[in-house]
């Protein structure tokens, strides 16, 4: 409460501009709600500094990690600044928790592209999305994707995470036999105990809405880590940012290629709806939708999404999108631009210079937050009607393609290609958009290129 005050002190000689710009009084707030809303949500979404950073240097390198820091730090910040300030939503922008596991384990070091490669790819999609934006192909894109598709692709995203999270923690490992088995060998290991330590945590931590459980979890596990001698304690606790390691490293050339182009469409695919999804959730959550569901100047929710993915891409992570965790700053009052203002104005003070704490975060202790987010993300399935198959079954070839085969481009393939399929010859074909016809195809193309038959 302290940090409230003197945050509000310092506001308070520029207290009749943020209520006229922001206009307190149309959404019945004050400014001590919007910033006690604001700080709320760095809390519940902070755990991405550590996270991550973790999940990007095992394609980049242990080495990159101060870079990483600044530029989630800095993708963070000033795209949440940019939707306080431009859209005036209390909305909070970062890394995307499932794009960064599919930039890592999918496209470098599943595909075999370099991450300069998938940084291109993640900076030429957020061109795509801004010209989408201010078009009316936005809208045509919309429509043509069915929602059972857009909750699975979520809800494959979530089951993704939750098996690189049981990796990590060693609670899972390879097998000859059945691919993957209990990991017995790791039961003696004392990282296996701490990650499991980690999961149960987080999970009462939010069974008793606790705010900030995960990065409650990731803290609390590391220090542990560190005191038990397993986990080497960080020299210094903070350091000045650095971009050196990621700033303007995209190698656009290389993705001249039919692969490539798949992996630009699926980071625009998931990012796309993941955004839609998000900002349709929080804004009914603040009671901003409109009588018909429609968001409010959603174009410039949407526009400042796709700028802070290419900004992001520029200063060296990956795709920046809506968090959701966005709406405990909702339920604690925030309305206004002013939440996101101050949530912005954190992730700068604070995630730019803790560098070496990000750098001695181990795997065993952000496992858990990867399971956690996975369970949060399946709870989208919910959306499909199960009592339709020619719904639910290419829904459900989402949901098991995706972990099953570690890339979130497949899945989408698979689900586009079989609902049109399912549709089709089940003679519901009408229901079946143009477009995702044109869409299956693309990805047919793209499925025999990958197996060598073009």
């Amino acid at each position: 409460m302290d940090a409230v005050r003197d945050v509000e002190i310092g506001m308070r000689k520029n207290k009749n501009w943020f209520e006229e710009y922001f206009d307190f009084a149309y959404h019945n707030t004050d400014l001590r709600t919007e910033i006690l809303a604001g700080i709320t949500t760095f809390m519940t979404m902070a755990y991405i500094l550590f996270v991550n950073p973790a999940i990007l240097s095992d394609a980049i390198g242990k080495d990159a990690i101060p870079s990483l820091v600044t530029a989630t730090a800095l993708s963070a910040g000033l795209a949440t600044i940019l939707m306080g300030l431009y859209a005036k939503k209390p909305f909070a922008l970062a890394p995307g928790m499932g794009l960064n596991a599919y930039f890592t384990y999918g496209v470098v070091l599943g595909m075999g592209y370099s991450w300069q490669v998938a940084l291109a790819a993640v900076f030429v999609e957020g061109l795509i999305f801004i010209a989408l934006t201010l078009t009316k192909v936005r809208s045509a894109i919309i429509h043509a994707i069915p929602l059972s598709q857009k909750y699975a692709i979520g809800a494959g995203i979530g089951l993704f995470l939750t098996i690189i999270g049981m990796q990590e923690a060693g609670f899972v490992v390879d097998s000859p036999a059945t691919l993957i088995t209990f990991g017995a060998q790791n039961v003696a290991k004392p990282e296996f105990w701490l990650a499991l330590f980690g999961l149960f945590l987080a999970a009462v931590l939010i069974s008793r809405g606790i705010k900030g459980a995960l990065l409650i979890s990731i803290l609390t596990t590391t220090v542990i880590g560190i005191a038990l001698g397993i986990t080497p304690a960080p020299d210094k606790l903070f350091a000045m940012p650095t971009l050196s390691h990621t700033f303007l490293q995209m190698d656009l050339k290389g993705l001249l290629s039919v692969g490539a182009i798949g992996v630009v469409f699926a980071f625009f695919m998931v990012d796309f709806f993941d955004t839609l999804g998000t900002i349709t959730g929080l804004s009914a959550k603040a009671g901003f939708l409109t009588k018909d569901g429609k968001v409010p100047d959603a174009e410039k929710v949407l526009l400042t999404d796709a700028i802070g993915t290419t900004v992001g891409a520029v200063l060296g992570t990956s795709t920046v999108t809506t968090y959701i965790e966005s709406a405990a700053g909702i339920e604690e009052g925030g309305r206004t631009g002013m939440t996101a203002l101050v949530t912005g104005a954190l992730f700068l003070i604070v995630g730019l210079f803790i560098s070496p704490i990000a750098g001695v975060i181990p795997a065993y202790a952000t496992a858990p937050a990867l399971i956690i987010v996975g369970y949060y993300m399946l709870s989208a399935i919910r959306g499909v009607d199960f009592s339709d198959p020619t719904e639910a079954i290419p829904a459900f070839m989402v949901l098991v393609t995706i972990p099953f085969t570690y890339s979130i481009a497949d899945g989408i393939g698979m689900g586009f290609i079989s609902y049109a399929i399912v549709k089709t010859l089940s003679g519901r074909y009408k229901e079946v958009h143009p477009l995702l016809y044109i869409l299956a195809g693309v990805f047919v193309f793209y499925f025999l290129y990958l197996g060598g038959v073009l």
